[in-house]
């Protein structure tokens, strides 16, 4: 899937079934709390933590990460970004900034 697809899929749905995007600051404060959830998934499936006794047996990473994706579309589209553009723009950028850079570092080899 594109990322214009990605973000229509997202408006569309906010459109048809969530009446109306939150503000910014709202989806912004949302985004943080994705992402936090992925974290605690990840430091106690790939990190040295250990699952609490009440936290949820099946956490599901794609999912959160799909949360995560969810808002960052909305917050595209809520102000006027491009994603698909902004990303190509940005890879490029690292491409020419970055291609030594990571070929030298020895930590890397």
């Amino acid at each position: 899937m594109k990322i214009n697809s990605l973000q229509k899929l997202v408006h569309d749905w906010i459109v048809n079934h969530g009446i109306r995007y939150f503000d910014v600051l709202t989806n912004t404060i949302l985004l943080s709390e994705e992402v936090g959830e992925v974290s605690r998934i990840i430091a106690r499936n790939y990190g040295e933590q250990t699952k609490k006794e009440n936290c949820k047996k099946d956490e599901d990473l794609g999912e959160e990460l799909s949360d995560v994706l969810f808002i960052i579309a909305c917050l595209a589209n809520q102000t006027g970004i491009d994603l698909e553009e902004s990303f190509h723009k940005k890879l490029k950028k690292k491409e020419i900034r970055d291609h030594n850079r990571h070929r030298e570092n020895k930590k890397l080899k």
